[in-house]
């Protein structure tokens, strides 16, 4: 009589201690002695809730660019712990596109959007959008900046450039839909709030403002 292999993947002992002790350190350097990106991924996708939620997780400390569109697709995961998981990780991963004084650039253009630095952030933009246009998250960072100095049509066509580079950018089409409702044209604003809901389900913020905009505009 055979016995089936019932052993559970060595990455759900990492998970339950991660969730035990919280030591991201510690989960690091235990997945990573037994798990490469690709077989994250695949975990990620295929495995059982516990080691997709693992998976992602590792995914999020350990992942870079090359693993967005496994997370982006996990935003429509049937578990609710994988998708908020992947919700987190994919914006880890949006920082890691580039070489390190590429990542180290960006860093310091979203600390000065972070500060409200936002013309000193335009012009560190642009020198790396010139440099590195494959890079989304500078696209995104240039549109943040210009949106809070009024600049709405401009934020939106780096809206839209950043959903060219990283078609799983959620925020960017959220962006968009907010020039778009500055700039007057509800119709537009709805278009890009539903994208959002398209990329993640779960931004209940974004569902209540479609809901708000499509009662708008019938009863015009």
């Amino acid at each position: 009589m055979e016995i089936e292999d019932i052993r559970e993947p060595v990455i759900h002992r990492f998970y339950r201690q991660y969730l035990h002790d919280e030591s991201s350190a510690r989960f690091i350097v235990s997945v990573s002695r037994h798990y490469t990106t690709s077989s994250l991924e695949r975990l990620s996708e295929m495995g059982s809730r516990i080691s997709r939620r693992a998976g992602v997780l590792a995914l999020s400390f350990l992942g870079d660019y090359g693993s967005n569109s496994v997370l982006g697709r996990a935003l429509h995961d049937s578990d609710r712990g994988v998708r908020l998981l992947a919700e987190n990780g994919i914006r880890e991963v949006w920082r890691r596109s580039g070489d390190d004084s590429q990542r180290s650039e960006l860093s310091i253009i979203m600390r000065l959007n972070a500060s409200r630095q936002y013309e000193e952030a335009i012009v560190r933009s642009d020198l790396l959008i010139d440099e590195a246009p494959w890079i989304a998250e500078a696209w995104n960072q240039r549109a943040v900046a210009r949106f809070h100095l009024g600049m709405f049509e401009d934020s939106a066509n780096d809206c839209h450039q950043t959903l060219e580079v990283n078609p799983y950018h959620f925020p960017a089409a959220i962006g968009m839909a907010h020039c778009y409702l500055e700039m007057n044209d509800a119709i537009a604003a709805l278009d890009n709030f539903r994208r959002a809901l398209h990329l993640n389900p779960d931004l209940e913020g974004v569902r209540a403002q479609v809901e708000y905009l499509r009662r708008t505009l019938e009863e015009r």
